[in-house]
């Protein structure tokens, strides 16, 4: 199974935040589109809108464990990790995919295809693909 599988039953609509927004923001856009990650995004001169990172509900704990009550007035560019950003691609195999996000503790990856970001998969979308899967074979059997 590839990634492209889960992502044409997903909807294609990707969240993002930008590195100079607050944890404050960052949190409201999790919470208004029930989600638990967002692509963060930077402008680079020379590439234009990129992704860099993500941030996650991980980030929000971090920023409250270290900041209190100030967390919200914290930038988003403050605790992620931009050096290097793991992702994948649509032709990627769900095994390569598991094996990324295990070998780096993460829920979460970016689909880039193309230089272009194109989706967010994760583990959830992954245990429920392998789930309909399965319930497909066994009920064929």
């Amino acid at each position: 199974m590839l990634v492209g599988d889960i992502l044409r039953k997903k909807t294609p609509r990707v969240v993002t935040v930008r590195m100079n927004e607050t944890v404050g923001i960052a949190a409201k856009l999790m919470r208004a589109n029930n989600i638990s990650a967002l692509v963060v995004k930077d402008v680079v001169r020379s590439e234009g809108n990129t992704a860099v990172g993500m941030f996650t509900e991980r980030d929000v704990v971090r920023a409250v464990a270290e900041h209190g009550t100030n967390a919200v007035n914290v930038k988003v560019s403050q605790l992620v990790s931009v050096q290097q950003l793991v992702s994948c691609t649509s032709s990627d195999t769900i095994e390569h995919v598991r094996h990324l996000m295990n070998r780096n503790h993460i829920r979460h990856l970016p689909v880039i295809d193309d230089y272009s970001l194109v989706s967010v998969i994760s583990m959830r979308d992954i245990a429920a693909a392998v789930d309909e899967a399965t319930n497909s074979t066994s009920q064929a059997a």
